[in-house]
């Protein structure tokens, strides 16, 4: 057995295998002395079916598969060995025919090198790192909407601003007929809000589709209709008022406050305030943070420069894909995934360069914060450490859960990292504010 490698640049090399007859001679003897053992061919009793026969019946395939393990195995060994970095796997170089009667076998692969990246976090010093604070209007507004949650629906007989009103909305060259509710604070314009204010039980509105909510998506779910329908949708629709209703709030007292978090822990409007700021904290800050990272990860693509072996890697993407494509679908689905590729190599080098590597002990320690904090969602606040354990190896057995959970570690580390490393503007803003900026509407 001989293994060489030629590298033809920087980024494609050719490694040839050689493999002598020896190097299977035995093994193929072995498994035809097997088949003769158990072979059952008419005219022969079990076991006396003579070699010249068994040979000629199968020996070229079990060469050819022999030879097909010792190129997968040294392969293998030789590429961890030479501890060398490659996109891909190797491919076999075709060829017209192999002589399996040769006296040496000879082998070729293609193999597509990772390229020497250099990566500098000074090109992701101008973003805006965005710290997300809960204001007074932000409390305000989340204290409201408790107060509706856990209120009562009140019937009414004459509509008034920001009332809830079930519908029958229909238009008879459209086809629709649908029975729906919306709050009237949900319609775009007040002068179509006019249109319902003052309206009681039975009455009928007139009104164009056209700008009627604020997006087409809550204009389909009214209507009923699908996104490639409602898309420019303009045309005059009838509105019946079958209910009017309106949300009491409930009152902000202790009796509200045992309700939702249990008894005693929420004893003033200031304690539920430091509770919503805490959540907000909790739940929205990460959106910032995740805005943040992909900010980095956009500006490392754009802003590290380095060649790939393309024309490998196009021709290696067929090899790995669940169905057949052709060269300009392959060459279509590199363009595609490519950006993708890029990050994994700089990704790969910083966590090479910075020992970001997540190893079990972490995996299963993230998966018990993450079980924990599930439970506490579902009132239970004190698990004992048995019970944890147990959940954590049920999840991590599951291969699928097991990649998900260390796939989210590892970004929890990056964004860290990110985060440490990275020379960002801070912002400070209220999410309104942060979703203008950070997620501008194309006009």
């Amino acid at each position: 057995m001989n293994i060489t490698r030629n590298n033809l640049d920087a980024l494609n090399a050719v490694i040839t295998v050689e493999i002598a007859r020896e190097d299977f001679t035995g093994k193929v003897e072995s498994v035809l002395k097997n088949y003769q053992k158990n072979a059952e061919i008419p005219g022969f009793r079990k076991g006396h079916v003579p070699m010249s026969l068994i040979k000629k019946q199968y020996e070229q395939a079990i060469v050819f598969e022999e030879v097909n393990k010792l190129l997968q195995e040294n392969l293998s060994e030789y590429l961890i060995n030479e501890k060398l970095e490659y996109l891909g796997n190797p491919l076999p170089v075709e060829k017209e025919e192999i002589d399996l009667d040769a006296a040496t076998l000879s082998f070729d692969f293609e193999l597509g090198l990772a390229p020497e990246i250099t990566v500098d976090l000074e090109v992701a010093k101008d973003l805006t790192k965005y710290v997300l604070v809960c204001d007074d209007e932000m409390v305000e507004e989340q204290i409201d909407h408790i107060q509706k949650q856990y209120g009562k629906m009140i019937s009414k007989e004459v509509a008034e601003e920001n009332d809830d009103l079930l519908v029958t909305v229909s238009n008879e060259e459209e086809g629709i007929e649908n029975e729906t509710s919306f709050n009237i604070s949900e319609i775009r314009t007040k002068t179509n809000q006019k249109k319902f204010i003052g309206k009681k039980v039975g009455d009928e509105v007139k009104v164009s589709t056209k700008g009627l909510f604020e997006d087409e998506y809550k204009l389909g779910d009214v209507l009923n209709i699908d996104d490639d329908h409602i898309h420019g949708l303009d045309v005059e629709v009838n509105f019946v008022v079958q209910e009017i209703s309106t949300q009491e709030k409930a009152a902000l007292d202790q009796e509200l406050f045992d309700k939702i978090f249990g008894e005693g822990k929420v004893n003033s409007v200031e304690d539920l305030k430091e509770i919503i700021v805490e959540d907000f904290q909790n739940q929205i800050q990460p959106q910032a943070d995740q805005k943040f990272m992909n900010d980095v990860v956009e500006a490392l693509v754009e802003k590290t420069s380095f060649e790939l072996p393309k024309e490998f890697l196009i021709k290696w993407l067929p090899t790995v894909s669940e169905k057949p494509m052709t060269d300009e679908e392959a060459r279509e689905e590199f363009e595609k995934s490519e950006k993708g590729l890029r990050y994994q190599l700089i990704e790969a080098k910083i966590i090479s360069n910075n020992n970001l590597e997540v190893d079990a002990e972490e995996v299963k320690e993230y998966a018990s914060v993450l079980i924990k904090e599930q439970m506490a969602q579902f009132g239970q606040m004190d698990p004992s450490d048995e019970e944890i354990d147990n959940i954590v190896l049920r999840v991590l057995s599951n291969q699928e859960e097991a990649a998900r959970i260390s796939e989210q570690l590892m970004n929890d580390k990056m964004l860290r990292f990110f985060n440490d490393n990275v020379k960002a503007q801070a912002k400070e803003v209220n999410y309104k504010d942060f979703v203008k900026e950070a997620f501008p509407v194309e006009k």
